[in-house]
């Protein structure tokens, strides 16, 4: 008979599982835990379903490696997908005061956003800050022949 304190100790020994990238990102003046293609809920953001955002990365975990320094944490972007709108639980207040017959009841439904992390890295991986780039420069050229 196993017994719940020793159960999960026998059979056939787990094999170490491959180590994972996560990343602690602030978002809404909470700091969230989030890993690849996970959902995570967190305060309303600006935005429409389907459209991206960018969360700052306060320390990434890299396999056995973990980032904290905060000059080489910057270079790390996490980006994440808009997956909708929602609403937490209804939270109901009743103000009341003895022997006046005031009484007022008010209830509140905080919003929240819930995205999918889509991807984490660094700046150098991202290539549309390049890209964007690149059309700056011949566009001054331009300009600059323009005004001879």
């Amino acid at each position: 008979m196993v017994t719940p304190a020793r159960r999960g100790t026998q059979g056939k020994r787990k094999e170490r599982e491959r180590p994972r990238v996560y990343a602690i990102v602030r978002c809404g003046g909470r700091q969230e835990k989030v890993a690849l293609d996970e959902v995570v809920t967190v305060d309303k953001l600006p935005g429409e379903t389907g459209s991206s955002v960018t969360l700052p990365a306060l320390l990434v975990v890299d396999g056995e490696r973990v980032i904290s320094d905060p000059a080489e944490v910057g270079r790390y972007l996490v980006t994440a997908d808009i997956v909708g709108d929602t609403a937490g639980p209804k939270i109901n207040m009743i103000h009341y005061r003895n022997k006046t017959g005031y009484r007022r009841r008010l209830g509140h439904r905080q919003k929240y956003t819930q995205v999918r992390i889509t991807s984490i890295g660094t700046e150098g991986s991202d290539t549309k800050g390049k890209a964007e780039a690149k059309p700056k420069a011949p566009a001054k050229a331009s300009a600059q022949a323009q005004e001879d």
